[in-house]
């Protein structure tokens, strides 16, 4: 993961600091989906060393932090090891293209976009640290709800573990206007769609009066578009009208095409036909139904106090072939009615992207972990819901003395139902929500423990050095817990008796441009592992 370490360095240039990144990151990658599996990497003399054994390539890289899961905390260049025994610097190009050489011997298939999208990463990532304002040009006045609005448009750099974070498809002087990490907003375009092509569910107009939109004309309904999505796909349809950007400022957060509206505390979840890290970011059919129908079932599936989720109550979308993914928008409810006086909600990425100084790490983190794994544990293995508590996925309340007071999850894209924990499929759920036993257990895994938990971890560690062991002993603590409390599920009992954990292998599934639900997943090593 790349820190605030890095951007604090006297005298280095954006240009130099996004390099440094985008080599951290490729070679993180390399380090977890190739060199643990094979047993080709090693810690030595404070460097992470790594054999890149079809090229017969030697490299390593400098660690401030060794991680018990193998995620380490880099510091200055890549190195290789040259002909004449000698280190020399190798620069994301250059790592990229070793990666490529490597991963085409390894697998058999070659990727011309790979290199490429490594760069334009790089380059993203350079230019987004060479003009992010200072400073929030467009504050709400609500202390809390900027210090949010902050913690959603702060990670400049992206997953500490995906070899492109910061790859975009598209002109980056179009997206520019759009870019979370720009500090940026903007206002929603509008469309006024034929009632008799109106598809959608819930309360939409009740929710979306709140944005101030425009009027609607007779015998149609007003629809939210993200406006970069019209500048790719204008609506050419039959009957739409275009009623140009107006109501509310909307501020977008981490995944770009959803954006938060402070003054109507709304969330919109737009469809946006660009391909960020892996992904072209529309809402399929599917998951605009299964939006809503989620949000039913889930009133009735009992969460632990100090948790809570953001519910998603209504879609609407244009009911034609190809304008339904291009248009459709999912509302999702805000944070306003989780906060007390004095509360202030950060996302977890935020939390994890630099080190994390807290006063009594141990304490901290207990109450952290006691608030989110019971309840995601209990959501999988009690009622067959699976949560994707990832960092991008939970956004943390904390309290006036900046201790952890709830968890609100959210994102009902990335919920599933665990098929094998059901005997009939709830009504109104579309068949794509399902997970078998296998991938349930693989999501929970990696997003709650490893992605999460492990990303967290490590930020207390870089503030407390030496402490990681003992926050994995308090976790396991939590676990066990848990696992006395469902009859000590073989789920649960198999992680505490140390076997491996999973990671996703976002290398490998950008490598063979897969679609990201067939992404493969990589052992790392489990922490939890207690006497057995």
């Amino acid at each position: 993961m790349t820190s605030a370490r890095l951007r604090s360095r006297p005298g280095v240039d954006t240009r130099q600091l996004a390099d440094l990144s985008a080599a951290h990151a490729v070679y993180g990658c390399l380090v977890r989906e190739v060199g643990l599996p094979a047993g080709d990497t090693t810690v030595l003399d404070g460097c992470a060393h790594l054999l890149l054994r079809h090229l017969d390539v030697s490299l390593r890289c400098a660690v401030t932090r060794i991680s018990p899961l193998g995620a380490h905390r880099y510091d200055g260049p890549v190195q290789r090891m040259t002909d004449g025994n000698r280190w020399e610097d190798v620069d994301a190009d250059a790592l990229a293209g070793l990666a490529a050489a490597e991963l085409t011997a390894r697998t058999g298939l070659a990727n011309d976009e790979f290199v490429g999208q490594v760069r334009a990463s790089r380059d993203t990532v350079a230019r987004l640290l060479a003009d992010r304002p200072a400073w929030d040009p467009t504050p709400t006045g609500d202390a809390a709800i900027d210090a949010y609005v902050d913690s959603e448009q702060s990670l400049v750099h992206g997953h500490p573990h995906h070899p492109a974070p910061k790859w975009r498809s598209g002109d980056p002087d179009r997206w520019q206007g759009y870019a979370p990490e720009l500090r940026t907003a903007f206002r929603l375009r509008w469309l006024a769609v034929p009632d008799d092509l109106v598809a959608g569910d819930g309360p939409f107009d009740a929710l979306v009066a709140a944005l101030d939109p425009p009027p609607s004309p007779a015998g149609h309904r007003v629809l939210p578009v993200h406006p970069w999505q019209l500048s790719l796909i204008p609506p050419a349809y039959p009957g739409l009208r275009d009623l140009g950007e107006g109501g509310v400022e909307v501020r977008p957060t981490a995944s770009v095409r959803t954006v938060y509206a402070p003054d109507a505390d709304l969330f919109v979840k737009t469809s946006l036909h660009v391909r960020i890290t892996n992904c072209l970011r529309k809402n399929a059919r599917y998951e605009l139904t299964g939006a809503v129908a989620l949000t039913d079932l889930l009133a009735r599936v009992p969460m632990p106090d100090g948790v809570g989720l953001l519910a998603e109550p209504a879609y609407r979308t244009v009911d034609v072939a190809g304008a339904d993914e291009a248009y459709g928008t999912i509302l999702r409810t805000g944070l306003r009615p989780h906060l007390r006086p004095g509360d202030t909600p950060i996302l977890a990425a935020a939390l994890a992207a630099a080190p994390l100084a807290v006063p009594d790490p141990v304490t901290w983190w207990r109450e952290y972990v006691e608030l989110l794994v019971p309840a995601v544990l209990h959501c999988w293995l009690g009622h067959g819901v699976v949560h994707e508590a990832h960092l991008q996925n939970v956004v943390v309340v904390l309290d006036s003395a900046r201790r952890p007071v709830r968890m609100l999850l959210r994102d009902l894209e990335g919920v599933k139902l665990d098929t094998g924990r059901w005997t009939s499929w709830p009504d109104g759920v579309p068949p794509q929500v399902g997970y078998d036993a296998r991938s349930a257990r693989r999501r929970v895994v990696y997003c709650l423990f490893v992605n999460h938990l492990a990303g967290l971890c490590g930020a207390l560690a870089d503030a407390w050095p030496g402490i990681e062991r003992r926050l994995w002993r308090e976790l396991r603590a939590v676990v066990a817990a848990v696992a006395a409390d469902l009859d000590d599920p073989p789920e649960l009992r198999a992680l505490l008796d140390g076997e491996p954990l999973v990671a996703k292998a976002n290398l490998l599934v950008r490598w063979r441009r897969d679609a990201d639900r067939a992404a493969p997943f990589v052992s790392v090593p489990n922490p939890l592992a207690g006497p057995r």
